[in-house]
């Protein structure tokens, strides 16, 4: 096998001459480290390869068995969803809804996070600028945003909490942020320039009937992150070659 192939523990990911994105690598990467995981944990029988082999679904199935085993599903306590409800009430208002218009830098492959967060925070210091005329916002949308709502100028129209991912939802559902400028947030998907165009509260929710989707909620974002640290785990333990991966040397921590 050439050195130059991307591998991982030498199976290669790539055949020779076949050129791959760096986006492509990664995601062959992170299935090669958990199907050699399943092998070594005894969810998939051995196999002798030099490149790395396609997962049928039953490869996928016993994929899936072993996370559920070693990365359980932690149901969240008592405290933590008051807690979480006496924060984001807004969040599980009954009826609350918000008009948002949004640019998107989004973080792709590759992309240099550090020159593109310079960009956003240029465009988004051109945007609040006093003498900034209002059509400004819906050009630079239809300019530079990633997201398809750019070609209506960034408009996203009238959101309920369940519409937005948690981190998004938590701001534009903020209500101290009303009337205010627009402002850069950061989510899994990039970072964005927001507008709240307008909003309706709505009516608050009591904690005893927001609950359950509290739980689920928290029970998620806990599922996700411990699944990110339990693959950065195997890329630390891994012999990684022609592919950047993040690699951790701690245990598992949900």
């Amino acid at each position: 096998m050439s050195a130059a192939l991307a591998a991982v523990n030498g199976v290669a990911l790539q055949q020779p001459g076949e050129e791959v994105s760096p986006g492509e690598l990664r995601e062959r990467a992170w299935s090669e480290l958990l199907r050699q995981e399943a092998v070594r944990g005894g969810w998939l029988p051995p196999q002798q390869v030099t490149q790395a082999p396609r997962l049928d679904a039953d490869g996928e199935a016993a994929i899936h068995r072993m996370l559920q085993q070693e990365v359980p599903l932690r149901t969240p306590d008592e405290e933590e969803c008051a807690r979480f409800h006496r924060l984001q009430p807004q969040l599980f208002a009954l009826g609350s809804k918000v008009h948002v218009r949004h640019i998107l830098f989004a973080v792709t492959p590759g992309v240099d996070v550090r020159a593109l967060a310079q960009r956003a925070e240029e465009v988004l210091l051109e945007l609040a600028h006093r003498e900034a005329p209002p059509e400004r916002f819906a050009q630079r949308a239809r300019e530079l945003s990633n997201c398809p709502s750019g070609a209506d100028g960034g408009d996203l129209g009238w959101l309920a909490p369940p519409d937005c991912a948690p981190e998004l939802g938590a701001v534009f559902f903020d209500e101290k942020l009303a009337g205010l400028q627009p402002r850069l947030v950061q989510s899994r998907f990039g970072l964005h320039i927001v507008d709240i165009v307008d909003r309706e509260p709505g009516r608050p929710v009591p904690y005893e009937q927001a609950r359950e989707r509290i739980a689920a909620l928290l029970a998620q974002q806990s599922r996700r992150t411990a699944l990110h640290q339990y693959i950065r785990v195997l890329a630390g333990r891994a012999r990684i070659e022609g592919v950047e991966l993040e690699a951790a040397e701690s245990p598992l921590v949900q």
